[in-house]
């Protein structure tokens, strides 16, 4: 069945719950199509009388807020063994590559890496994580952390709602295009966000190893 005609058959609270806790456990750092449902349920509301938009909206806000903020608690208690951790069993999102282009973005932007992290499929389930396990000030973490929540969240959420209400009799017809759009969208970040890290991780200097002890010299050659 459709996402979208899926959605139709629930109740707008089950869909306000669905929004939060899909975009919190994405932002907390498990991959879920988060933006997907997103999207759906805005273009959805601006079908449906029965689905308030600004509801949405600020639950989707707060999904993204506190997903993050509890992401950002678990990597500072787990630190780099969290990391190991999820790359083996997400290597697709948490393999080296993916974590030494994250690692590069949050050593050169700071706390604008969490805020702009929420535009890119990839950084929007690091965020939070890596921001604790690189022991990001808190305060600046929570200034990004809400405001970038509030604009991809909210905006998003604002400006599907628009399209779909300026567009409703084409929506009606179409309005699968606007997922497959979606879809795309993510599939390019994807595509460059990969071929970045595979830049990244080439680019990253190799691990040094350990200097072997001196070895004791023979009492014999001493003498």
């Amino acid at each position: 069945m459709h996402i979208q005609e899926w959605l139709e058959q629930i109740p707008a609270v089950a869909i306000y719950l669905l929004v939060g806790v899909v975009i919190g456990l994405e932002s907390l750092g498990i991959p879920l199509p988060g933006e997907i449902i997103l999207v759906s349920s805005a273009l959805l509301a601006s079908q449906h009388g029965e689905i308030d938009p600004l509801v949405l909206g600020v639950c989707a806000t707060t999904g993204a807020i506190v997903g993050d903020s509890i992401g950002y608690a678990i990597g500072r208690r787990g630190g780099k063994p969290l990391l190991e951790r999820l790359g083996k069993r997400f290597p697709k999102h948490f393999g080296p590559a993916q974590v030494a282009l994250a690692e590069r973005s949050f050593q050169k932007w700071g706390m604008w890496a969490v805020f702009f992290g929420r535009f890119v499929a990839l950084l929007r389930i690091f965020a939070g994580p890596l921001a604790g396990v690189l022991h990001m000030p808190y305060w600046k973490f929570l200034i990004a952390n809400v405001f970038g929540g509030i604009l991809w969240a909210g905006g998003t959420t604002a400006v599907i709602y628009y399209v779909g209400i300026v567009a409703e009799a084409w929506l009606k017809r179409f309005s699968w295009l606007g997922l497959v759009l979606a879809v795309l969208v993510g599939l390019t970040s994807m595509i460059v966000i990969r071929r970045r890290a595979a830049k990244a991780a080439a680019q990253a200097p190799a691990p040094e190893a350990p200097e072997e002890p001196a070895r004791a010299e023979p009492a014999a050659a001493r003498g």
